[in-house]
């Protein structure tokens, strides 16, 4: 790639947001399977919805999963602070301000 390529690729970025789901401290709580699939329904619903673009499971003890969204950071922050594994603590989130470019995709 040309560095005139790189630069243009660059500047077509768009911002999102990425959210970072960790496991909390009542992940195993009385009640845990039906929080966590309401938590499942709901992020479905938000990728069906085109607000999350990219939903991303994590197979891991300490992190729970990720996903990015097409709203701004603070939106993004609500919407997961509404999210019933965060409210009942079984998850803690991250959300931090990210690019992406457009046509990239996970392979079919």
């Amino acid at each position: 790639m040309t560095n005139e390529q790189i630069q243009d690729l660059a500047q077509s970025a768009k911002p999102f947001s990425l959210v970072i789901l960790r496991w909390g401290p009542r992940r195993a709580q009385d009640g845990a399977d039906a929080i966590e699939l309401e938590h499942q329904r709901r992020m479905v619903s938000l990728r069906a919805d085109g607000v999350i673009v990219i939903l991303c499971p994590i197979l891991d003890e300490q992190l729970a999963g990720t996903a990015i969204m097409t709203v701004p950071t603070e939106r993004a922050e609500e919407i997961i602070a509404d999210d019933p594994c965060v409210r009942a603590e079984m998850m803690h989130a991250e959300v931090y301000p990210c690019l992406g470019f457009p046509g990239d995709a996970l392979p079919g």
